[in-house]
């Protein structure tokens, strides 16, 4: 929450992204800050959802490989402070991993939501919220209850 808090404060982007269920969570974290949490405060969380548009995600797949959807779309985006929050319930997924190391690249603080043994995105990123469940469902679960934990806790 610091991570965010400091992000909104100083006028940054946080980028989000995960697939399937984690693309969801990705969504749904988006707009409980974007809306939610900045609705009665002047200066407002800057979330972007690199899962929901599908459009673009299918073109960069189809193009160029489905392990590049996230990190095309940071390329020239992203800055140094801005912060960038990679989902997936195993921590292994490509295509957030590729985002997370550019991200990284480019000096954004990285964040992993992950479950089962959190995975790689758990290793490089700076800090990670790791629900250590070897349960997909449950680790999805956990994940939109931490969002509304912190969305309530923010939004006091």
């Amino acid at each position: 929450m610091n991570v965010l808090e400091r992000a909104r404060l100083s006028g940054k982007q946080i980028f989000i992204c995960g697939n399937g269920g984690s693309a969801a969570t990705a969504s749904h974290f988006c707009c409980d800050f974007n809306k939610g949490v900045s609705e009665k405060r002047t200066r407002k969380y800057h979330f972007v959802c690199l899962s929901d548009n599908i459009p673009t995600m299918t073109a960069i797949a189809n193009d160029i490989g489905y392990g590049e959807v996230f990190r095309f779309p940071l390329r020239g985006r992203i800055e140094r402070g801005d912060v960038l929050i990679g989902v997936s319930g195993s921590g292994n997924s490509e295509n957030v991993v590729n985002a997370m190391e550019y991200a990284k690249e480019q000096n954004a603080e990285t964040i992993a939501v992950v479950g089962y043994s959190g995975g790689r995105l758990k290793r490089i990123a700076d800090y990670s919220i790791h629900v250590e469940i070897n349960d997909m469902q449950i680790a999805e679960d956990i994940h939109m209850i931490l969002d509304h934990m912190m969305m309530y806790v923010l939004s006091q």
